[in-house]
């Protein structure tokens, strides 16, 4: 019970930095792309895991042997992060969290096939109702689908990817070791694309806070899901981040002017309701398997 609680407080973590990455997106998005802004966060948070490297003297932890795992989990998240921030700038907040809180369907479905886990019916539930939810928040013949609505729900797809990754990785990698390579990885996918379109804009001296913020807020955001996927499943932990929506509706409506969306809340909270079934059945089935193992 006690890690079921620490994870809850490292998936708080990253709910917070989620909140301030899309804070700042919004903000660089005034004169970067979106693969500049992945550039540039990526060349920072290079150098920040760098120096946590040399602080630690981890360098020995960088290797090659799992490259093949590293790069699927970095290029589910290249893209998944890439279609947030476009999303991020032509969508309410709220409704972008919405659409992204379907990344803990992925985890649920998926989890059979990533992690060899048995899909069982509170799981299969909490999809439904979700999925429930999705369909108030998207409100179909309501809310023109459009490429921003394709690019959120595109986006919790690449999210939920790297949960399995990530847990697999665990097995064998430090977490600075995860971290470095994904920073390096994506920052030479982002320079390649952006070469393509002209090169990197040179932010101004307005931007340098903002894409600090990005990186800091990514990186944190990382440790803390890596921290929480050490003391709890990916089915338990992805749920958790569903206090992220009404906080950033409050955000939105505060900062930006948006209104908050009764529909969009609505959806928000059956699809938290749904998960939150799967979390108190994934605890119990623990409890009643350690007790199993105890007696015997």
């Amino acid at each position: 019970m006690n890690a079921y609680l620490g994870a809850a407080l490292w998936m708080g973590g990253a709910i917070v930095s989620f909140m301030g990455m899309a804070v700042a997106g919004r903000a660089a998005s005034v004169e970067l792309n979106t693969f500049e802004m992945m550039t540039y966060r990526s060349f920072l948070g290079a150098i920040v895991m760098a120096f946590v490297l040399c602080l630690r003297r981890g360098w020995h932890e960088i290797s090659l042997r799992h490259w093949r795992m590293h790069s699927a989990r970095n290029l589910s998240h290249f893209v998944g992060q890439n279609l947030w921030f476009y999303a991020l700038t032509v969508m309410p907040l709220a409704q972008l969290f919405a659409f992204e809180f379907t990344t803990p369907i992925w985890v649920i479905l998926l989890s059979p096939l990533m992690l060899g886990t048995k899909l069982r019916w509170p799981g299969l539930v909490a999809a439904g109702v979700a999925f429930v939810g999705i369909l108030v928040v998207a409100r179909p013949g309501a809310v023109p689908i459009g490429p921003s609505v394709w690019a959120a729900l595109g986006c919790a797809i690449g999210f939920a990817l790297p949960y399995f990754f990530t847990k697999k990785l665990l097995a064998y990698e430090s977490i600075s070791a995860i971290l470095f390579q994904m920073v390096i990885m994506q920052a030479t996918l982002g320079l390649i694309i952006t070469s393509f379109d002209g090169g990197l804009t040179l932010p101004s001296p307005q931007l340098i806070l903002p894409l600090v913020v990005i990186t800091a807020t990514g990186l944190v955001a990382h440790l803390c899901i890596s921290k929480a996927l050490q003391l709890a499943p990916a089915s338990v932990c992805a749920p958790i981040d569903f206090i992220r929506l009404p906080a950033i509706a409050v955000v939105g409506a505060v900062f930006y002017d948006e209104p908050i969306d009764i529909f969009v809340l609505l959806g928000a909270a059956l699809i938290f309701g749904g998960n939150y079934l799967n979390i108190v059945s994934e605890m119990k089935s623990n409890v009643v398997a350690s007790r199993a193992v105890a007696k015997d």
